[in-house]
């Protein structure tokens, strides 16, 4: 079939390019039609050159965009955590970020990005907690809606996931989440609104699990209030293999991925031909991807949605700046921070983190940057040439092998860097070879030629130190491991959880220890037999070495001479990706290791101690009072050591306030399980999630957290004059608060001001406060500003069958976190 070219092309959004888009979908015949509602591939779409469709390409991640392969030659910029990113409290912070990630994937060719991750941190044992933003909807919701725009500003789809109500990993593809229907519309679909209403997005991906009893691509909330209330004319694309029937096609389920093969193709024809599935359903849902197809521009006769990009951004500078801004605070006794480094002779930086940050959560939001700095490379840079820096690890925090340093490997074929990888077929002849520059390998639907039977890999690795290492491979499959030419294992390695993100990044493996001299050359060898037949098409396999401690208590002892000789002691302590990752829930909220014993004993040693927090989400800290200063710097991306080194030095404020509420002890967190009880993770708790639980949990006498949400120091003090706010409003119309801030300290500083609402006289079920506006300034010392907050309508209003108001007073809160001294406004709606 062929289509006439149209001789101008026509602009996306318009009357005139809706009823082509329409008719260019009418115009097809079922099979072509139902041939593009399934991937094509594992990353892209179906084609259709008769009438100029070329492939839609989709590609992870909420923090940084990986393209259609894990190739690290392929490097992708890093962003910090969205954690971090909603520690900002900035819109123009997010759509910066968002910004980046539509540069980055136009640069690699890719037309829509799968992210942001708007679930709510209803627990901090989420696995993906560091992936998601928020616990209050309100400020998820505002902080997506600015990386939506930025994304699409680009002329780069967004699709806000995973909608909806999936807000843990534990049997994801099969919970499901019961929620009520006021929780549901004021929490987790809340979360989602601004990034569809205001911001428009382009797609939106169904998760995996049911809601209240119907899986999420099958399920009426496709429809109402995606569609029909909140507008939205986009592509619903499924989670990767989360279409599970026919019965999606029912629903306002878009496109299947991945494909080629799936639930719906030749079924889907059978089911619209005797009548299960109707014509008009398959019509809207090709108009939907052709309408994303015009919008991005791979749809000929039509103008993309974007015609005019932005300026370019600076992807590392961007990524250090969010790192900065996101960067919380929490404790700073007698002004430690910023270090005096005019007075400073001596720093014993501490950690396993310190040396080898994580700067990523693991799953499918991990990208392959070009570099990473750390912590201590960071602080090496920032300070002055005359102050020693010493190390020391002090507790070991990565468990299992870890890749090999790039720096440490030699390709023996190519005579170049890295390790060289080959591509054979079943006759043991080699198809095809390549220089890999890192010693973990994924290939994920491309990138192993066809035909082939086994990959071999080999690579010079060079010890930096004399002694025992511990060499190993982690894949699932049969592997071959030889050592300077002799085999030291061959045979099959077993995946015991089915989890899809842990054997990506944390392989079953097998380890081996050999001696070695420093500056030691080993050969490495390794052969993995592909299996005969693959599901989904993917293979990982992890070279590297393992970290083993015989005494851990000389490692601490090591760091605390480090600590005691010198002037300040800062000590990285964190998690990985083995603890926070997509697939699989965290068991607790303790750093691994001996990391808590380790602090202690250093600040012990050294009253003027330095806590940096590298995790993705909440931990524990027992020794929050021992030290002289904590900083919360998240899964940091690629520029996190120079961003910790910006502020501990003194180079920048911290920016951050606490996105989510911090416990002091597992047994405190009022809303905790994310295991389902007979296929069913309830939320029970209703509305009280997050802080507003915390809150509840005390009125009735229980224990407070830690940290407040919303809570964060800077290095000066400013100080709130008397806000003001109108006394009597219509219900329905938004409120704008007014207050004055004024920085009386010395040095230029960030204050978010928050404001919250209350309602103690009601017939309604409401949070003890909850969240409804807030604002961000920066001030110069003795600089004032008057800061202006605006409250939405909705702040105000209740889900009873539909939003309601309930006339009466209201109680406006001003103040720094969800715990502070407010100022009170009463505020009559009418």
């Amino acid at each position: 079939m062929n289509q006439p070219r149209l001789m101008e092309a026509l602009t996306v959004g318009t009357d005139d390019a809706e009823a082509r888009i329409r008719e260019l979908a009418s115009g097809l015949s079922l099979e072509q039609q139902v041939r593009l509602l399934t991937g094509a591939d594992i990353w892209s779409t179906h084609t259709l050159p008769d009438i100029g469709l070329g492939r839609i390409v989709l590609s992870d991640g909420p923090a940084g965009v990986r393209g259609e392969d894990f190739d690290e030659r392929h490097d992708s910029v890093s962003l910090p955590s969205p954690t971090a990113l909603a520690a900002t409290w900035s819109v123009d912070m997010a759509r910066r970020y968002g910004q980046i990630l539509g540069q980055e994937a136009r640069r690699k060719g890719v037309h829509a990005v799968l992210g942001p991750t708007i679930n709510l941190h209803r627990s901090p044992l989420g696995g993906r907690h560091f992936e998601c933003m928020s616990e209050d909807p309100r400020l998820t919701a505002t902080i997506a809606a600015g990386y939506v725009e930025g994304v699409q500003s680009m002329g780069v789809g967004a699709t806000p996931k995973h909608y909806l109500a999936n807000e843990a990993e534990t049997d994801r593809f099969t919970a499901d989440s019961v929620v009520e229907e006021q929780p549901l519309r004021e929490l987790y679909l809340a979360a989602f609104e601004d990034a569809i209403r205001e911001a428009r997005a382009w797609l939106v991906m169904s998760s995996y699990n049911s809601i209240n009893g119907t899986t999420a691509s099958e399920n009426d909330l496709l429809e109402t209030p995606l569609s029909t209330e909140w507008g939205f004319d986009g592509v619903v694309v499924s989670d990767w293999t989360g279409v599970r029937s026919i019965d999606a096609a029912n629903a306002h389920q878009d496109l299947e991925m991945p494909g080629p093969a799936g639930h719906w193709g030749p079924k889907l024809i059978a089911a619209v031909n005797d009548g299960r599935v109707s014509r008009e359903a398959i019509l809207e849902k090709v108009t939907r991807i052709l309408r994303l197809a015009a919008r991005v521009g791979v749809l000929e006769g039509f103008k993309p949605a974007i015609t005019r990009l932005p300026a370019e951004l600076d992807g590392a500078a961007v990524a250090r700046d969010i790192a900065v801004r996101g960067a919380v605070l929490v404790r700073n006794r007698d002004g430690l921070l910023p270090l005096d480094v005019g007075s400073i002779r001596s720093v014993a930086v501490i950690g396993h983190n310190a040396e080898e940050a994580r700067t990523q959560g693991g799953g499918s939001a991990t990208v392959m940057p070009k570099h990473t700095v750390s912590p201590l490379e960071g602080l090496r840079k920032a300070l002055p040439d005359d102050v020693k820096v010493a190390y020391a690890r002090g507790a070991k925090v990565a468990e299992g092998i870890q890749a090999f340093s790039r720096a440490d490997l030699h390709n023996p074929v190519s005579g170049v860097a890295g390790i060289r990888v080959a591509f054979h077929a079943a006759d043991g002849s080699e198809i095809s070879g390549e220089d890999r520059l890192a010693s973990h390998l994924i290939w994920f639907g491309v990138g192993i030629p066809e035909g082939t039977a086994s990959i071999r890999m080999v690579t010079d690795w060079t010890a930096r130190t004399a002694g025992t290492h511990h060499i190993g491979v982690g894949t699932v499959g049969k592997i071959r491991l030889a050592v300077d030419g002799s085999d030291v294992f061959n045979g099959e390695l077993e995946d015991q959880t089915n989890v899809l993100g842990a054997a990506l990044f944390d392989p079953p493996a097998t380890i081996h220890a050999i001696e070695t001299a420093a500056g030691q050359m080993v050969r490495i060898e390794a052969e993995y037999r592909l299996p005969e037949e693959q599901f989904i098409p993917l293979t990982a396999i992890l070279l590297g070495e393992d970290t083993v401690v015989d005494n851990p208590h000389a490692d601490i002892a090591a760091a605390v001479e480090a600590a005691r000789a010198s002037d300040v002691a800062v000590v990285v302590v964190g998690t990985n990706a083995a603890i926070e990752s997509e697939g699989f829930d965290r068991t607790d909220l303790d750093l691994p290791g001996f990391q808590d014993e380790l602090v202690s004993a250093v600040a012990a040693a050294n009253p003027r101690t330095v806590v940096v927090v590298n995790s993705g989400s909440p931990v524990l800290m027992p020794w929050l009072d021992k030290v002289s200063a904590v900083l919360l710097g998240w899964f940091g991306g690629q520029e996190f050591g120079h961003a910790i080194a910006d502020i501990l030095v003194g180079k920048e404020e911290p920016g951050g306030r606490l996105p989510t509420t911090w416990p002091a002890a597992l047994e405190d967190v009022p809303v905790l399980s994310t295991t389902p009880v007979e296929g069913k993770v309830v939320y029970s708790e209703g509305i009280h999630v997050g802080y507003r639980a915390w809150l509840k949990q005390e009125a009735a006498g229980g224990a407070a957290p830690a940290l407040p949400f919303g809570f964060g120091l800077g290095f000066t003090s400013i100080e709130f004059g008397s806000a003001h706010a109108p006394q009597c409003v219509p219900a329905g119309k938004d409120v704008v608060v007014h207050v004055p801030v004024r920085n009386t300290g010395n040095r230029t500083g960030r204050e978010v001001v928050q404001v919250y609402l209350s309602r103690p006289e009601t017939a309604v079920e409401r949070p003890v406060r909850w969240l409804a506006g807030y604002a961000g300034t920066h001030l110069a010392p003795s600089g004032t500003e008057s800061v202006e907050v605006r409250i939405p309508a909705r702040a105000f209003a209740h889900y009873d069958g539909g939003w309601q108001f309930e006339p009466g007073t209201f109680t406006l809160l001003v103040g720094r976190h969800a715990a502070d001294d407010f100022q009170e406004l009463d505020v009559e709606l009418r």
